[in-house]
């Protein structure tokens, strides 16, 4: 069976280095229209066959994005970055590597994985979007499984019917296509920067084409793909555990969150006996509504664990669940929508060919029966195994992927390695084996960090320094000097705040104009009161009155609103993910401003029409009073009050 898989493997190489001289590169305009202006970064697609081994002609096309070295270096390095999923395309993350530093010594390679992104044919642009409406839904874990296989099914029909070869679009072809890539443009090898999923792909590329490879730097790598989904749970729950014994050691924590690791349980039983209707944005489900049950709750603790900053919400996020707020659970569902924005055709191109088939289910059935409150693993992972059952029945056993990787212990390139503490999907124990695979290889453990550590600021220097010299000694105590978690404690719950933050961070001036102009006339009057009130030109009671009020309730509006977007800006700098449930306690002040702004507007406006006959320039002062109204209206839509 070795020696047979020898042989299909070099006469598939042997068919990829006669096609890679046909490949070809054809320049064209931007992908992102944010960079349509941009000189020192080249857009174009690689030419290549969908069926490398094939002698058919038929083509794809891979987008790519190449980032000039911001030096003069002539005959630069290069890294080539392949993004992970499998499924999420490479040149989308492009504003990581704007200002990376291996810029300034290496031309930074970008590309869309076949078949996902802006590479032609796309595979499926709108799978995650039915799969987040199945989620949605309030029915059994079964349903979920029967209907989310149904769409994946339909989708590979559709496949079909174009005339793609699915059996193409996976980590070996890939592999040929860097490797058609890198000739094509002309490097005699390069640096190889794989990420998650994409670290597999790497490896792949690495065995196959030792030749090409300078360096490789891989995040959050995969080690055997066998033990992928087997290990799935129990690489979750080791994660999880991480954060319920920091939160148990600190008194101060635990007597906010008393209990942690049992509520987590009892969320879980909770939500299997009620599950949870909030309400969410119709952008993001047509419906308005989205239903958690007990696998939505522990999807998303999962996905929390990913991100440092979620890390540190991970406690309030339980307890949220455990009190059912629908309000901050609402916002939660829209990360839960960017969870599902990646190419899920290529995604189960890839999961069927090359990871299901050589995992064991009953092995995985096993590995979750340690744990018996979380009442089964998380089905969304588990599912993979039926839909890749129906995906794969009738088919010849020669699509199923199997990769022997042995031949990388006599690479002689460096390797540097890096692996998140709360990586819940690609653990510690990854990051050493796949060190340890290379007989140059490095690891560095990301103390504090989830999925993907090597884009944080001591990750990109890191990074940076072992590229462009691999042979100083790494430092494998970098992350020692990273902040501790610091979990988020003393939130007062607000649904408005991250509604704000939105309007924020993605303004829009057709709808914000009005306030703007409403504040400029609020501040302007409130001057021109103040000085007329000192200059007595008021001369009745009642005029007098009423320009103090109006003065008292402009400025106390305009600190309000200051004070509301400068603490939303502060909150952001240290963890973003707060602005979801609220603002910290500290932050309360904001809160009574904006009760006391009301009270004194709605006096203020009464007052007005009670003595409306008897004030002078009454069209004036309801231009003002109207202004505040506005700014009133402002926060009741964002729902701060």
């Amino acid at each position: 069976m070795k020696i047979k898989s020898i042989i299909t493997v070099t006469l598939i190489l042997l068919f990829s280095k006669i096609n890679a001289q046909n490949a070809t590169f054809e320049k064209r305009d931007a992908f992102l229209f944010q960079f349509e202006k941009t000189n020192n970064i080249d857009w174009g697609y690689l030419n290549v066959p969908e069926t490398w081994e094939s002698s058919n002609g038929k083509k794809i096309k891979i987008a790519v994005a190449i980032l000039k070295t911001t030096s003069n270096i002539k005959n630069t390095n290069a890294v080539v970055f392949i993004q992970g999923g499998p499924g999420a395309g490479g040149i989308d993350n492009i504003w990581s590597w704007i200002d990376h530093p291996l810029r300034k010594n290496n031309d930074i390679i970008l590309f869309d994985v076949r078949g996902t992104g802006y590479s032609e044919p796309r595979l499926s642009k709108n799978l995650g979007e039915k799969f987040l409406a199945i989620l949605a839904k309030n029915q059994s874990r079964a349903e979920d499984e029967k209907q989310k296989t149904s769409a994946v099914m339909s989708m590979k029909q559709e496949l079909l019917n174009k005339k793609y070869d699915i059996d193409s679009y996976n980590s070996l072809s890939t592999a040929q296509d860097l490797h058609a890539l890198k000739s094509v443009l002309g490097y005699k090898n390069w640096n190889v920067y794989g990420v998650s999923y994409g670290t597999y792909i790497a490896q792949v590329y690495a065995d196959a084409y030792p030749q090409d490879i300078k360096t490789v730097l891989l995040d959050s790598p995969v080690y055997d793909i066998s033990t992928y989904y087997v290990n799935n749970t129990s690489n979750y729950m080791n994660s999880l555990h991480k954060v319920f014994e920091i939160c148990k050691k600190d008194k101060q924590i635990n007597a906010q969150y008393p209990n942690l690791e049992q509520t987590y349980y009892n969320v879980i039983a909770d939500l299997e006996k009620r599950p949870l209707t909030v309400d969410v944005d119709k952008s993001i489900i047509p419906t308005g509504k989205f239903t958690y049950n007990a696998e939505d709750f522990k999807v998303a603790i999962q996905q929390a664990l990913y991100n440092k900053q979620l890390v540190e919400v991970i406690p309030l996020l339980i307890y949220q669940f455990h009190k059912r707020e629908e309000a901050p659970l609402g916002n939660l569902v829209s990360a839960l929508s960017n969870l599902l924005g990646m190419d899920y055709g290529v995604y189960y191109c890839m999961t069927c060919n090359e990871a299901i088939p050589n995992n064991d289910y009953s092995k995985f059935k096993q590995n979750t029966a340690e744990y018996k409150q979380l009442k089964g693993g998380i089905s969304f992972y588990e599912s993979d195994f039926k839909v890749c059952n129906a995906w794969n029945t009738n088919r010849a056993a020669n699509a199923i992927k199997h990769y022997d990787l042995s031949k990388l212990s006599s690479a002689d390139y460096p390797v540097l390695v890096f692996s998140g503490e709360f990586d819940p999907i690609t653990p510690l124990d990854n990051g050493q084996k796949v060190a340890a695979r290379f007989k140059n290889g490095h690891f560095i453990e990301a103390k504090t960090y989830g999925h993907v550590p090597a884009f944080t600021k001591i990750g990109r220097e890191t990074a940076e320094k072992f590229i462009n010299n691999p042979e100083q000694k790494i430092n494998a105590k970098a992350f020692d000097e990273a902040a501790k978690i610091a979990i988020v404690t003393g939130v007062t719950l607000n649904k408005g705040v991250s509604v704000t933050g939105k309007s924020i961070s993605q303004p829009d001036p057709v709808f914000l104009i009005p306030l703007l102009i409403a504040l400029v006339i609020m501040l302007v009057f409130a001057a021109v009161y103040i000085i007329k009130l000192i200059k007595n030109i008021y001369t009745t009671k009642q005029d007098k009155i009423l320009r103090i009020g109006i003065i008292i309730t402009s400025l106390i509006g305009l600190s309000l609103l200051g004070s509301l977007i400068m603490a939303i800006l502060e909150v952001s700098k240290k963890n973003f993910f707060v602005l979801a449930f609220g603002l910290p306690e500290n932050f309360n002040y904001v809160f009574s401003l904006v009760s006391t702004f009301f009270i004194l507007l709605a006096l203020t406006f009464a007052y007005y029409i009670i003595t409306i006959k008897k004030t002078n320039d009454r069209s004036i002062v309801f231009t003002v009073i109207f202004s505040n109204v506005l700014l009133a209206t402002y926060l009741l839509y964002w729902g701060i009050l």
